[in-house]
């Protein structure tokens, strides 16, 4: 059987409707040597993000008897996802069998398994102008990289035997659902309804964030928190991790063009000014309030800005990218400060504080920012009826995925338990966990 291409959306249909399919029924698809080799070097970029950058930059902020776990856990989910992905992960995303735009049904909220195994997929079967197979890698990365964002609010104190569960769990019940309500055609729930999410923003950082919420308060505290002083043991490793994940990002927004053109380029520099933006926002705003500017609270403060222009990427101009990551960085700085501290919630590398604010942030200004009126390269001439879709479009990845990983933590804390015990805790999850040091000085 020859494999049929699920016609999801591409990032770039999402901002130009029916361009895509217009083009793909136009004239049969041919292969791109430019887009794919841009393609490929994407697709490495945003592995980069998870190995070894995310995993860099959360083992820094832990403490040293902590460096392995965190290391083996965003190492663990990369190939765990990886081998569900190939079994049935990419056909349920972006298996379109029955849908027809307009029109919802069953498949508007989850794909089939037609594609499981890549079944039918061959070196010669194609998506838009690049090889299928690509796609299916690109497209992996982003499942990979978004339930290890996860691991930095409950760090410090989870199984990793409970935490593998978890991710098959989420990954299943969760992040496939979501991303194909996004990103999986004519007929999807979410893209139907015109929510725009060039790159990820409700797919991936709200989508986590708040599934990191809810994974620290159902798990509890880290025990002495916050009373006893657990500062980041190595933050070198957090800034490279950090500088990793601003040149992976690259891959990750700009390859969501799925193509080598102006929509990729443009991708790109927004990326980079609402980054910068961010970074200085943080760090100003830090200087004014504690006195000093941080190495935690810039790297912090770039990440914060990543996550917002993720899903405005694709549309937003640079004046736009500007304006949205400097508010980024000073409201994640107070969000992963003050409102952490006043509600007492130990989110321990500030997932939520920084991936779903700037998240929800990003998402619900994608669409004013897409206006041309404010510089944008979208379509949006209704800037306050945009926006009201976009509200939409965070409230409900927002109820949806703190309900479930609701329901999976709890799940996995009556069946199996979810964090290590007092003993293990104390001594360190590397020793604990895996007999292993991340040090050996002597």
């Amino acid at each position: 059987m020859r494999f049929k291409p699920p016609r999801a959306l591409a990032a770039s249909a999402l901002f130009l409707p029916g361009l895509a399919f217009a083009q793909a029924a136009a004239a049969p698809a041919k292969l791109d040597s430019g887009d794919t080799a841009w393609m490929l070097t994407a697709t490495m970029l945003v592995l980069l993000m998870t190995i070894p950058g995310l995993a860099l930059f959360y083992g820094g902020m832990v403490r040293a008897k902590n460096l392995l776990s965190v290391l083996m856990q965003c190492f663990a989910i990369t190939a765990l996802v990886t081998v569900l992905w190939v079994v049935y992960g990419y056909s349920v995303a972006f298996d379109n069998s029955g849908m027809a735009a307009g029109s919802t049904n069953i498949h508007s909220f989850i794909g089939g398994f037609g594609h499981a195994m890549l079944a039918g997929l061959k070196p010669d079967s194609l998506y838009l102008t690049i090889p299928e197979g690509v796609f299916v890698m690109f497209q992996m990365t982003f499942a990979i990289i978004t339930p290890a964002l996860i691991v930095g609010a409950i760090a410090e104190r989870m199984k990793f035997s409970a935490l593998l569960v978890f991710t098959a769990l989420w990954f299943t019940l969760v992040y496939l659902p979501v991303a194909h309500m996004v990103w999986g055609g004519p007929g999807s729930f979410l893209g139907d309804l015109g929510v725009l999410d060039f790159a990820g923003g409700t797919v991936v950082h709200i989508n986590a964030g708040i599934a990191g919420l809810v994974g620290c308060l159902v798990i509890g505290k880290r025990r002495g928190y916050p009373n006893t002083p657990m500062p980041p043991h190595n933050l070198g490793y957090t800034l490279i991790g950090a500088s990793m994940l601003w040149l992976g990002w690259f891959g990750f927004n700009a390859g969501s063009a799925v193509a080598a053109n102006g929509s990729a380029g443009m991708a790109m520099l927004v990326t980079q000014i609402a980054t910068a933006a961010a970074a200085i926002g943080w760090t100003a705003i830090e200087w004014l309030t504690h006195r000093r500017p941080s190495v935690l609270g810039i790297a912090s403060g770039a990440v914060a800005g990543l996550v917002a222009i993720t899903p405005a990427a694709g549309t937003c101009g640079p004046g736009g990218a500007l304006v949205l990551g400097l508010v980024a960085g000073v409201v994640c700085f107070f969000c992963a400060t003050r409102l952490k501290r006043k509600f007492g919630y130990d989110d321990s590398l500030d997932v939520f504080g920084v991936h779903a604010i700037a998240g929800i942030m990003g998402a619900l200004l994608t669409g004013p920012l897409a206006a041309p009126v404010l510089g944008g390269f979208g379509t949006v001439t209704d800037l306050g009826g945009q926006f009201w879709i976009q509200c939409k479009g965070v409230g409900f990845t927002v109820v949806y995925s703190a309900v479930l990983s609701y329901v999976i933590f709890k799940g996995i804390a009556v069946t199996m338990g979810l964090r290590v015990d007092e003993e293990q805790e104390q001594v360190g999850l590397d020793i604990a966990l895996h007999e292993e040091r991340g040090y050996n000085l002597s």
